[in-house]
């Protein structure tokens, strides 16, 4: 997946800039992310596990920008690292993986699915409390035949990736936004630059949508005010119609059996202060028990 976005981005900034395609080089980094997944441990050092390597790379000049799924971007940078935009976003919804079952409700009692992801295990209890979640490490394909020989009874994917890699046939299911809405960022591909280069900043900024980026700064703010991080369900979505952006988050227990929420409306000129107050509005409610147990 990670080679499908960086591909993207230089296709698009070949067209964009006229580029001939040897002018624009793709570098390949494994981070420590990516190495943890592979190896099926569990993720050390959050979100920022998928960029710490390729940081470094940038602020050394190494490389001139850095391509990442958004939902695996951290709450903050290191200083010297910016955002300089987004791709169109894919559709965010995620779907059901299973051989045998077509949908969360089909699924026996104590049925087993596995995920690495903490918000789909929380959606998973709170739609099914008696169903079993396992952690579930790899790439898509990896994920896909594990279900398919039954190390578990069904997994969750995206479906943009799916889609993306032109597997969207391998949904049994796709979940609905209002039972089951997406992580901060899903389906959208990330792309940043050292703070100051005016050049790639131009140039992301040929090929970035304003709309994502409105999105995805509210839906950042949300994240960033709750302290999100891999150990926090946590899920937000925002959508734009015209110059209204409308914002709805989701705060979840492990076990999905309590759920905190809060929308926000209003002009993308005020995108990250209605995140942030839909953040707000959350943790004026959230028992400290809660809080504690996703620390």
């Amino acid at each position: 997946m990670a080679l499908w976005q960086a591909n993207e981005v230089a296709s698009r900034l070949r067209v964009a800039l006229n580029l001939a395609d040897e002018a624009v080089e793709l570098v390949l980094i494994r981070t420590s992310g990516d190495m943890s997944q592979a190896g099926g441990q569990a993720l050390v050092g959050g979100k920022g596990a998928f960029t710490k390597e390729i940081d470094e790379a940038m602020l050394k000049g190494e490389i001139d920008l850095a391509v990442h799924s958004a939902k695996d971007m951290p709450t903050h940078f290191p200083a010297g690292i910016a955002i300089a935009g987004y791709l169109p976003r894919e559709d965010v919804r995620d779907c059901l993986i299973s051989a045998r079952y077509t949908s969360i409700e089909a699924l026996p009692p104590g049925a087993i699915v596995g995920t690495a992801s903490l918000r789909r295990a929380a959606l998973v209890k709170r739609i099914r409390p008696d169903l079993q979640t396992q952690v579930l490490r790899g790439n898509v394909d990896t994920r896909i035949r594990k279900s398919a020989e039954g190390e578990v009874d069904a997994t969750l994917l995206a479906l943009a990736g799916l889609k993306r890699l032109g597997m969207a046939e391998k949904a049994a299911a796709i979940l609905p936004l209002d039972r089951f809405p997406p992580a901060i960022g899903q389906g959208a591909v990330g792309v940043t630059i050292r703070s100051g280069d005016q050049a790639a900043k131009e140039a992301i900024g040929l090929i970035a949508d304003d709309t994502v980026g409105h999105a995805l700064a509210a839906e950042r703010a949300f994240l960033t005010l709750l302290d999100g991080s891999c150990r926090t369900p946590i899920a937000g979505l925002a959508t734009l119609s015209g110059d209204i952006l409308h914002f709805n988050g989701l705060y979840l227990s492990h076990d999905g059996q309590q759920s905190f929420t809060a929308s926000g409306l209003g002009p993308v000129s005020e995108a990250v202060a209605i995140g942030q107050q839909a953040a707000r509005d959350i943790l004026a409610v959230l028992p400290t028990d809660i809080r504690l147990q996703n620390a």
